[in-house]
């Protein structure tokens, strides 16, 4: 048996329904949000699993709460898996950064691996932090199961690492939506994307939610 890596976004949260920068901010998820989770977690706590990584804030451990409590497993809480910070960005649209940062907007949208929001963290920093917790899991769980809930910036930069992709493309290669899974299968050559982008575990009138 090879060690698989679940990757949960978050479930929906008012930033995420309109489309504003929210990286350091800290909002909880809404009432959709709030039934994501427990769709999720009925869904798929009754597999085996070895443990849950989870970032601090406040959206992903809202989301984890229903597995854990499911499952009984604890939360391993990692600052490396918080969301990219958009610094100045924070709680405003692409259009009012746009207006507000046009230069740095360019830079970012061209080049988001090294130019970073104004204030805010890199691509290249989001994946230091994050590569550390994956090694620790890799480390600690050479088979199994195991859960990472996450963020939409983050579980991107995740993959692209994983699967070899240009970190600098990381926004134009690779989708996230709101409380959609991933699977990562670490075998003998290596990762491999088993799943992407699934929200199956979603009732109909929840997966027409828009999964920005």
């Amino acid at each position: 048996m090879s060690l698989c890596v679940y990757m949960l976004r978050h479930g929906e949260t008012e930033a995420s329904q309109y489309d504003v920068f929210s990286g350091k901010m800290n909002p909880d998820i809404n009432s959709a949000g709030f039934e994501m989770a427990k769709y999720f977690a009925q869904k798929y706590a009754p597999l085996d699993w070895q443990a849950v990584y989870v970032s601090p804030m406040q959206r992903t451990q809202s989301t984890a709460r229903p597995f854990c409590e499911a499952t009984g497993l604890d939360m391993q809480l990692r600052d490396g898996l918080k969301e990219m910070s958009f610094g100045e960005w924070e709680n405003q649209t692409k259009e009012q950064v746009q207006e507000k940062y046009p230069e740095d907007y360019v830079r970012w949208l061209t080049e988001p691996a090294w130019n970073p929001p104004t204030g805010g963290e890199s691509a290249v920093q989001v994946a230091s932090r994050a590569s550390l917790v994956m090694s620790e899991i890799e480390e600690k769980h050479a088979d199994g199961n195991v859960l990472v809930v996450a963020h939409k910036s983050t579980l991107r930069v995740v993959l692209c690492g994983l699967l070899g992709l240009d970190l600098g493309r990381y926004r134009d290669r690779i989708t996230f939506p709101v409380a959609s899974l991933s699977v990562v299968e670490f075998g003998v050559h290596g990762p491999l994307l088993k799943k992407h982008g699934d929200r199956s575990h979603l009732p109909t009138e929840l997966d027409a939610r828009s999964g920005t």
